[in-house]
Formats: C-alpha cells, structure tokens, sequence
C-alpha cells in the first residue's frame, strides 16, 4: 500500500533537494533524512498556509533545527564547549558552527586511532598549553620522543582531516 503525503504548498517537492543539500553539509545522508524528517514534521504541525516561499521556508526551518540540536548536544568534551559556541562565533553563522562540530568529531576520531602517548603529548601541548619539558617529565620521556609523538601525531591529524577542507 502506497501512501501519498498531501502536496501542502509545495513543500514536498523539495523533499530530495533539502536531503541533499544536508546530506553534502552533514557529509551523513542518514542523519539528513532525520533532519528533513524533523523539518517537515515541524512544518506540519505549523501555520504554513502564510508561507510564501516554501523551499526557503523548508531550508530555514532544517537550518534552526540543525543548529538546535548541535546546541543541545552535551556529549563534547570540555575543550569543544570551551573552544567552539556559536554565540562567540566571529561570524554567528550556523554554517560555520556546524562545519566547526564536524571538524572537532573529526579531530576526535582521528586521535582515538593514535597510542594514548601520541593522544596525551597532543591535549597537554595544544589545548593545556604545557612545553614538550613538562610533558616529558609527566611521561618519564625525552624531550625528543615528545616530539616525535607530536609529529606523528600532525601528521596523522593532517592526512585524516585532508578531506574536510572546502
């Protein structure tokens, strides 16, 4: 049985093009079929009749959503809550806060694929701000394998994330 949603004010029509556009800014088509699913839901339960542009209503409407739940989210560590909010955003685009999100979950996954050593020289140089002196000390290291971690650690960083620059 095949079931026909009602063409309300054109939105439907749009339906391909508004997963696609989230499917290329999300780099996910199944969290794209979620966000168009939570939008058309929204438009639903709205007072659409007085939109005049459906499509544009249908983007902003994927856009907010979007952006609410990225603020919703509390599972990023505290360097990404410290590092990444959309109210101290230079620009306060949604766009740029969520291309942020993306890079920081990529970032993330990119160091859980490192030896704990590599993952620990870069959180305490980068984002605690200690010297490779420090850091050696807290690892019984040379100041020279710290390096070499940190190194390594870029350069793995820069060939995961090679893919990610638009």
């Amino acid at each position: 049985m095949t079931f026909k949603l009602p063409r309300r004010h054109g939105f439907f029509e749009h339906y391909e093009e508004l997963v696609g556009t989230w499917t290329r800014r999300l780099r996910n088509r199944q969290q794209a079929e979620d966000l168009a699913h939570d939008t058309f839901v929204r438009v639903l339960e709205s007072d659409s009749a007085v939109v005049q542009q459906p499509r544009a209503y249908l983007h902003q409407t994927a856009r907010n959503i979007a952006v609410d739940g990225y603020r919703r989210e509390d599972r990023r560590g505290a360097m990404e809550s410290e590092a990444i909010d959309l109210s101290e955003s230079p620009t306060g685009d949604p766009e740029h806060f969520m291309h942020a999100i993306q890079l920081a979950d990529s970032i993330e996954r990119a160091l859980t694929e490192l030896p704990v050593n590599c993952r620990k020289v870069f959180v305490w140089q980068k984002i605690e701000g200690l010297t490779q002196a420090e850091i050696a000390e807290r690892l019984g290291l040379s100041k020279n394998m710290v390096e070499k971690y940190m190194i390594r650690t870029l350069r793995h960083l820069r060939d995961r994330l090679d893919g990610l620059q638009s």
